[in-house]
């Protein structure tokens, strides 16, 4: 994840015009923030793994909201097809989540008291 945002954002992140920065700048910015947060992954990869489910989570969000209904009736663009594409990466690396730990820890364990 760090090296495919790293790839892929933050080039457009450092070196932008102002006309981007209507309709990319806040998902640019969330996209780098995320990006430089999973290098943290790399040396705390279970203490990061909500990053991992949070990105898992809004790329099923988007390709079941957004991309699919355009899909089903043949109207997606280069563009939707791009980031259709970007956001099913995610999808690879299914095998490689903890899903045991993931279950112990998220779905089972009791949630700590509000104080």
């Amino acid at each position: 994840m760090f090296v495919g945002l790293g790839l892929v954002v933050w080039p457009s992140v450092i070196d932008h015009t102002n006309e981007f920065v209507n309709p990319y700048g806040a998902r640019f910015s969330l996209q780098a923030g995320v990006g430089a947060m999973a290098l943290l992954g790399i040396r705390y990869p279970l203490q990061m793994l909500p990053l991992i489910l949070f990105e898992f989570v809004w790329k099923t969000i988007f390709l079941a909201a957004f991309v699919f209904p355009l899909w089903s009736v043949g109207k997606m663009d280069e563009v939707t097809i791009a980031s259709a594409w970007e956001c099913a990466t995610i999808y690879i690396f299914i095998p490689l989540i903890p899903w045991r730990y993931v279950f112990t820890h998220y779905v089972r364990k009791r949630g700590e008291r509000w104080r």
